[in-house]
C-alpha cells in the first residue's frame, strides 16, 4: 500500500535490494522468501521479538535521487503481487515524467507530493472511523490477520509480548486477543510456532504460580493445555482474557453477540497501542462493578469516579471513599467496607451547589433532594467538572410527578395484618375495572406488626433517612440480620434490591404489560397454569383464585417481557413469597431484579446460573471442608442437595418463617449469605455425613436437619411445611434457632468475599457451560446413533465440525442470523443449523464424490434433497443422513441418492397411498381408525417409488458420474462402463418411447433446444485406444439420440425454474481435469432441429440394472469407504477459515521469469 512519505538514512541495513532505476528502489526485508542464511533467521528473529513492521510488510519501495543519500519510503506490501503493482504503476507513470527535472529537490517534492495525493484520494472512500486506532495498534491488527488469515471482520481487542512453552521450551513471541480467537505467534532462529484457540473451545483459563511456569497463564482446552509467561502486566492480560472467554460464553449460551457500544465514555486521549475495543471492554467492566455494586439497572452507565470526603451527622465524621457519577445516579461508597453506603437518585436531586472552601473542608459539594435531606461531599478533586457533569446529566432527567418513594410504599400496602388472616380485601368498584386484567387498586397480602423490631427500624430511619437516599451503614446490616419485620419487608426488599428504582422509573409499565400478556397462549402460559397451585399450597393465601390470579398475572408479565427466561420452575415459589409481602407490581420488579441481576442465568432453560453457583459450593466445600468435601463427593451428594437450596433460596426445603429471613439477608448481602448458609449446614452436619453410608441416609439426614430450623421469633402462627409433612421419623430432632445458624454462618465463613465468588463462577462458568455443550453432543449423537451407520466416535467428531462451522458463521456474518441459526431452547438436536454455503464447504471437504468444480453443484442439490422443510437450514442430523448415504449405503442405496439428487425438486416425491372405498359397501369406525393408522405410518421407500427421468437429466447424471471417475485410480475402465451403460439406457429410453406412444411423432409438441441443454458430455481427448473409444461411444449414443420435448407450457415453465441446477451448456461442463487440450465433443456440430424428447424416460430399475452389467461401476461403488482420513484433514486445519492467498512466490517467480 502507499504510505506517508518517510525518511530513511540507511536504505540497505537488513534490506536486500531486487529492482533499481534512477529515482526509485524495490527492496525486501532478510529473512523473508528463501533463503537469506544465518542472516536472515537473526533478521527474522528480530522482527518478531520487537514487534516489527517489516513483518507484516517485508517490501518496500524507496525513492532516490543521484547523489542524495537520503531515500524516501513511499510504499510496502505484504507480498510480491501487491509491490509489484505499485512497481508497475511508478514506472508506467512517473518514471518518463520525472526525467523532464531538472533539479533534484523539485523531483523529491513532486514525487512526495503525487504519492500524499494518492493516499488522500485512497481515504475518500474509506469510511472515517468515530474513535481511530493508533497507527501501531492498526499495523498490528494487519499483522494478525497476515499471520493467521483472519478476515476483515475479525477485530483485534490487544496484544501482547509473552513466552508459549511449548513442551519445556518457552518461545519468545506475540499473544494476539481477538475478538473470537487467542493466537499467539513466535519466530525464533528459523522455528515458526503459531497457535490459534477459540474463545467458545476453552474450558478452564487460570493464573498459575508454579516452580516451571512463573506466573503464568494457563489456558485449557477439551485437548491440551496451553502455559503463557513473561508479561509485563499478566493481571491485565488476564482480565482481558477472562472478558472475551465470557463474552464467547454468553453466545453459547443465549446468542449475545459481540459489538461495540458506541454509548461507552471514551477517553480524552488516545492511548498508544490500545484498541478501540479495548476500551471499551474495560468500561464495560468497569459498568458491570458499579451496577454489581450499587444494585443498579443493566442500561446504567458509570461517567467517572473520584476520591472525596462524606460527612456523615449519624456519626459526626467525614468518610473517606469515592464518589461515582452515571447518567441516573450520584452513589458513595466508603474506603473501609460496610462503613457507608449511599445512592442519590438523579430524580430526587433538587439542589446541587458548590459551598465555601476552607482549611478544614477543601472543595465542598453540597446536594439536596426533594425528601429534605442534604449530603455534603468534600476532597474533590476537579470540583467545577463534576458539578458540570451532574448539571449536565439532571437537564436529562425528565421530570416526574412522583412522591417520594416511602410515601409511595406507604400508601401501598404494608399496613396488614398477619400472614394467617385472610389474604385478600375486595377492592372498591372504582378500582376493580380500571384495565381488563389488572388495576393498581387491587389489594395483595397483608401483614402482622413486630413492634420490637418495628422500633428498632423507626430508630434507624430517624438517624440514617428512609428511602432510596438512606445511609447504608454496618448499623443497617445487624437490623437485617436480626430480621426485618413483616410490615417493612416489602419497602426494604425493594430498596436493598434496586427494584424500587426501577419500578419509580417506569411507572405504568407493568399494568401495560399485564395488559399484552394476558389471554396470550405460549408453551411459558401452559407451564406457568401447570405449577400455579403447587406455589406454597400450605399457605392460605394460595388456597382462593384471588391469590392464584395475582400470581399468574406475575409469572405471565414476566415470561412476556422477558421470552429467553420465560417461565422456570422454581419461580413460582419465589414469586409467591414476593406477594405475601409486596404488591402486584413490587413483587414483579423485585422478580426482575432476582432473574435479571442478583441471580443471573438462574432460570433459563438449562438453569446456568444455579449450575454455575452449585460448583462453586463445591469448591467453596473443598476449600473449607476438605475432608466432608472428600466424603461427599464419593457418595455425589453435593450437586443433589445443593441445586434447590439455590433455585428457591431455601424457601422450598425450610420452614416459611425460618427461610423469609434468610431472604431478608439475601436482598441485602447477595448471594454471599446462601454460600455461608450452605456451608454452615454441612458443617453443623459434618460428623453424621461423615458416618454416611450412602446417598439417599445423607440426604435425609440434611433433610430432617433444615425441616427443624424454626424461627422462635415470630409474631405469627406457625405455617406448616410441606416437606416436614411429608418426612416422618421416629423422634423429633432438636429444633435449630435461624438465628443460631445465621450467626454461625457470619462467625465461620463471614470472610467470603462477593468479589471473590465472581472469580470463582467465572472459572466455574467455563466449565459448566462446556460441559452441557458436551451434553448436547452427546445427546444428539445418541439420538441418531440408531439411524446412522457411522461409529460413535465418528459422529461425535462430526458434530463438532459442524459445531465449528455454525460458530464461524455467526463471528464473521452470514445469510442468517446466528438467533436463528442457535436457539438453546429447542432440543440439542435442533441447536445448531448450517445453510447451504457452509454445508457446501463441509460437503467439499468430507464427501467422499469429488467432482471437481461440479462440486458445488452437486453440494447444493444434496442441501436442497435434504431440507425437508424448505427453510434453508439443515441440523446435524439431517447432514448425517446425507453423508451417510454416501459411505455407508450399498450400492442400490448410493445410486439411489445419485438418482434423486438429479430429478427436479417438484417431481421427487415419497410413495403416497391413497384408499379409495368402495360406495356402496359401509364401514364402521373401527375400519377407518385401522385405515388412518396405516397412513400416519412411515412408509419406507422402494425403489418402484422414484419417478422416471427424463433426457435432459439423464445427461446431467453422466456429466456427474464423468466427474466423479476423472479422479479415480481405474479412471479409464469406469468411462469405458458408464459410457456402455449410457449407450444402453439410450436404447432403453428410445424402446420405451416407442411402447409408450407407437413411435408418434407430434409436430406441435416439440420445441427448439435452447443452447444450454444442447451439448452433451465433456470427454477427454486422449489417445486412440480403451478410453478413447469408450468416451466416443458415450458422445455418439448421446449424439444419435434424438432430443424431443413434449411438455406443456406450464411444465415447460417448471423445468426452467429448476434448471440453474440442471442446465447442461458448454461452460458449466468444467472439472478439475481439463486442460488446454480438452474438447468438448458436440458441442461445434449440433444438429440445428436437435429437441427434448419428453416421451424418452427411463426408470430407477433400469438404471440399476444396466449399472450391475459393469464390474468396474459395481466395485466402485460397493468399495467400502473411510471417512477418518477426511475428518482427519478438517481437524489438522486451521482452527478459522483462511483467506486465498492472491498471490505467491511462485507465482510471482513464474510471471519474472
Amino acid at each position: 500500500m502507499w504510505i506517508t512519505p518517510e525518511e530513511v538514512l540507511l536504505a540497505n541495513a537488513l534490506w536486500v535490494s531486487e529492482r533499481a532505476n534512477p529515482f526509485f528502489i524495490l527492496q525486501r526485508r532478510k529473512g523473508h522468501g528463501r533463503g537469506g542464511g544465518f542472516t536472515g533467521l537473526l533478521v527474522g528473529t528480530l522482527d518478531v521479538v520487537l514487534d516489527s513492521s517489516a513483518r507484516v510488510a517485508p517490501y518496500r519501495i524507496l525513492h532516490q535521487t543521484g547523489d542524495s543519500q537520503v531515500f524516501w519510503n513511499i510504499a510496502c506490501g505484504s507480498s510480491r503481487k501487491e509491490i509489484t503493482e505499485h512497481w508497475e504503476w511508478l514506472e508506467a507513470n512517473l518514471l518518463q515524467t520525472l526525467s523532464i527535472f531538472d533539479n533534484e529537490e523539485d523531483i523529491t517534492t513532486f514525487v512526495k507530493g503525487k504519492i500524499q495525493g494518492i493516499i488522500a484520494e485512497e481515504n475518500k472512500n474509506k469510511q472515517t472511523l468515530e474513535d481511530e486506532d493508533s497507527g501501531k495498534f492498526r499495523e498490528a491488527e494487519l499483522k494478525m490477520r497476515k499471520l493467521f488469515g483472519m478476515p476483515d471482520e475479525e477485530k483485534l481487542v490487544n496484544y501482547y509480548s509473552c513466552s508459549y512453552f511449548k513442551g519445556r521450551v518457552p518461545r519468545q513471541g506475540w499473544v494476539y486477543l481477538s475478538v473470537n480467537h487467542l493466537c499467539f505467534y513466535s519466530f525464533l532462529l528459523g522455528k515458526e510456532v503459531t497457535l490459534v484457540v477459540q474463545w467458545t473451545d476453552v474450558t478452564q483459563l487460570e493464573k498459575d504460580a508454579a516452580v516451571l511456569f512463573p506466573e503464568s497463564i494457563r489456558v485449557s482446552t477439551r485437548d491440551t493445555e496451553h502455559y503463557f509467561s513473561m508479561f509485563l502486566n499478566i493481571n491485565e492480560t488476564f482480565k482481558l482474557m477472562e472478558q472475551l472467554a465470557n463474552i464467547a460464553m454468553r453466545q453459547l449460551l443465549d446468542n449475545e453477540s459481540f459489538s461495540v457500544d458506541r454509548s461507552l465514555p471514551k477517553p480524552c486521549k488516545t492511548l498508544k497501542n490500545v484498541s478501540t475495543l479495548k476500551r471499551d471492554l474495560d468500561a464495560r467492566a468497569k459498568n458491570e462493578r458499579y451496577r454489581a455494586m450499587f444494585r443498579l439497572t443493566q442500561d446504567e452507565r458509570l461517567d467517572g469516579h473520584t476520591d472525596c470526603t462524606l460527612w456523615t451527622p449519624f456519626a459526626k465524621m467525614h468518610v473517606v471513599g469515592q464518589m461515582f457519577v452515571s447518567n441516573n445516579y450520584i452513589c458513595f461508597a466508603s474506603r473501609e467496607e460496610d462503613l457507608c453506603q449511599l445512592i442519590i437518585p438523579l430524580r430526587e436531586v433538587s439542589i446541587v451547589e458548590k459551598a465555601d472552601s476552607s482549611s478544614v473542608l477543601p472543595s465542598p459539594l453540597s446536594i439536596s433532594t426533594k425528601n429534605k435531606m442534604t449530603f455534603l461531599f468534600a476532597n474533590l478533586r476537579d470540583r467545577d467538572f463534576l458539578v458540570q457533569r451532574i448539571s449536565d446529566f439532571l437537564q436529562r432527567t425528565p421530570d416526574r410527578v412522583w412522591s417520594d418513594s416511602k410515601e409511595v410504599l406507604v400508601s401501598g400496602s404494608l399496613e396488614s395484618p398477619s400472614p394467617t388472616t385472610p389474604f385478600l380485601t375486595p377492592p372498591s368498584p372504582s378500582e376493580a375495572f380500571s384495565g381488563r386484567y389488572y388495576s393498581p387498586g387491587l389489594p395483595t397480602a397483608t401483614q402482622g406488626l413486630d413492634p420490637p423490631r418495628q422500633e428498632s427500624w423507626n430508630i434507624h430511619f430517624f438517624e440514617f433517612g428512609r428511602g432510596v437516599c438512606m445511609y447504608r451503614t454496618s448499623k443497617t446490616r445487624e437490623l437485617v440480620l436480626n430480621g426485618i419485620p413483616e410490615s417493612l419487608r416489602g419497602e426494604l426488599w425493594l430498596l436493598f434490591s434496586g427494584a424500587q428504582n426501577e419500578m419509580d422509573t417506569h411507572p405504568g409499565y407493568y399494568s401495560e404489560l399485564v395488559e399484552q400478556a394476558m389471554g396470550r397462549c405460549t408453551l411459558a402460559t401452559e407451564e406457568i397454569e401447570r405449577d400455579l397451585h403447587r406455589s406454597m399450597p400450605e399457605h392460605r393465601a394460595f388456597q382462593n383464585e384471588m391469590g392464584i390470579a395475582a400470581l399468574r398475572r406475575v409469572l405471565t408479565a414476566y415470561a412476556f417481557r422477558n421470552p429467553n427466561i420465560g417461565y422456570c420452575q422454581a419461580m413460582n415459589i419465589v414469586t409467591s413469597v414476593l406477594l405475601l409481602y409486596c404488591t402486584e407490581e413490587q413483587a414483579f420488579w423485585l422478580l426482575v431484579a432476582l432473574c435479571e441481576r442478583m441471580l443471573p442465568d438462574y432460570y433459563n432453560t438449562r438453569v446456568v446460573g444455579a449450575l454455575v453457583d452449585q460448583a462453586v459450593f463445591e469448591e467453596l466445600t473443598r476449600e473449607c471442608l476438605p475432608l466432608l468435601y472428600e466424603r461427599m463427593q464419593e457418595l455425589g451428594v453435593i450437586s443433589t442437595i445443593s441445586l434447590s437450596w439455590f433455585l428457591t433460596l431455601f424457601l422450598s426445603v425450610m420452614p416459611f418463617d425460618s427461610a423469609v429471613l434468610l431472604v431478608d439477608c439475601f436482598f441485602y448481602e447477595g448471594i454471599k449469605v446462601i454460600f455461608q448458609v450452605s456451608l454452615a449446614v454441612l458443617h453443623a452436619n459434618m460428623e453424621q455425613l461423615l458416618s454416611c453410608s450412602d446417598e439417599g441416609e445423607a440426604m435425609t439426614i440434611l433433610g430432617r436437619y433444615l425441616d427443624n430450623v424454626v424461627n422462635k421469633q415470630t409474631v405469627s402462627a406457625p405455617i406448616p411445611h410441606l416437606h416436614a409433612l411429608l418426612t416422618s421419623g421416629d423422634e423429633p430432632p432438636p429444633e435449630i434457632d435461624i438465628f443460631e445458624l445465621i450467626k454461625a454462618s457470619y462467625e465461620k465463613f463471614g470472610s467470603l468475599r462477593s468479589d471473590v465468588i465472581e472469580q470463582m463462577r467465572f472459572k466455574q462458568r467455563l466449565k459448566v457451560i462446556q460441559s452441557l455443550e458436551d451434553t448436547a453432543k452427546r445427546s444428539v449423537v445418541r439420538a441418531i446413533m440408531t439411524d446412522s451407520a457411522f461409529s460413535l466416535e465418528e459422529l461425535e467428531e462430526l458434530y463438532v465440525l459442524f459445531k465449528a462451522k455454525h460458530i464461524m458463521s455467526c463471528y464473521w456474518g452470514a445469510s442468517t442470523t446466528a438467533a436463528e441459526r442457535h436457539d438453546p431452547s429447542l432440543a440439542y438436536l435442533e441447536q445448531y443449523r448450517i445453510d447451504r454455503g457452509q454445508f457446501s464447504q463441509l460437503f467439499t471437504a468430507l464427501a467422499p464424490w469429488g467432482c471437481g468444480a461440479h462440486t458445488p453443484t452437486l453440494a447444493a442439490r444434496l442441501f436442497r434433497l435434504l431440507d425437508q422443510n424448505k427453510d434453508g437450514l439443515i441440523n446435524f442430523k439431517e447432514f448425517v443422513t446425507g453423508l451417510s448415504g454416501m459411505y455407508h449405503g450399498d450400492m442400490t442405496e448410493k445410486l439411489k441418492l445419485l438418482y434423486k439428487l438429479h430429478l427436479p425438486p417438484g417431481r421427487l416425491r415419497l410413495g403416497m397411498v391413497f384408499f379409495f372405498l368402495p360406495e356402496e359397501k359401509v364401514k364402521d369406525y373401527k375400519y377407518y381408525l385401522r385405515m388412518w393408522a396405516k397412513e400416519k405410518e412411515p412408509k419406507k421407500e422402494t425403489i418402484k417409488d422414484l419417478p422416471k427421468m427424463n433426457q435432459e437429466q439423464f445427461i446431467e447424471l453422466c456429466k456427474t458420474l464423468y466427474n466423479m471417475f476423472s479422479e479415480d485410480p481405474l479412471e479409464q475402465e469406469l468411462y469405458h462402463s458408464i459410457a456402455t451403460v449410457a449407450s444402453l439406457l439410450l436404447r432403453i429410453g428410445e424402446v420405451g418411447k416407442k411402447f409408450s406412444n407407437n413411435g408418434a411423432r407430434k409436430p406441435d409438441s416439440l420445441c427448439t433446444l435452447s443452447p444450454a441443454v444442447d451439448s452433451p458430455l465433456p470427454v477427454k481427448e486422449e489417445p486412440a485406444g480403451e478410453g478413447s473409444s469408450a468416451e466416443a461411444q458415450v458422445t455418439k449414443a448421446l449424439e444419435e439420440a434424438q432430443l424431443e420435448v413434449t411438455t406443456t407450457e406450464e411444465e415447460a415453465k417448471d423445468d426452467t425454474s429448476v434448471s440453474s441446477y440442471s442446465m447442461v451448456s458448454a461452460g458449466s461442463l468444467q472439472c478439475e481435469d481439463i486442460a488446454d487440450d480438452t474438447v468438448l465433443i458436440g458441442c461445434g456440430d449440433q444438429r440445428p432441429g436437435s429437441v427434448l424428447d419428453v416421451d424418452w424416460a427411463i426408470t430407477f430399475e433400469q438404471v440399476l440394472a444396466s449399472m450391475l452389467t459393469e464390474p468396474p461401476l459395481v466395485d466402485y461403488f460397493e468399495k467400502k469407504l473411510d471417512i477418518r482420513a477426511k475428518m482427519a484433514a478438517c481437524r489438522f486445519q486451521r482452527a478459522v477459515e483462511r483467506q486465498v492467498s492472491s498471490s505467491s512466490e511462485h507465482e510471482f517467480s513464474q510471471l519474472s521469469g
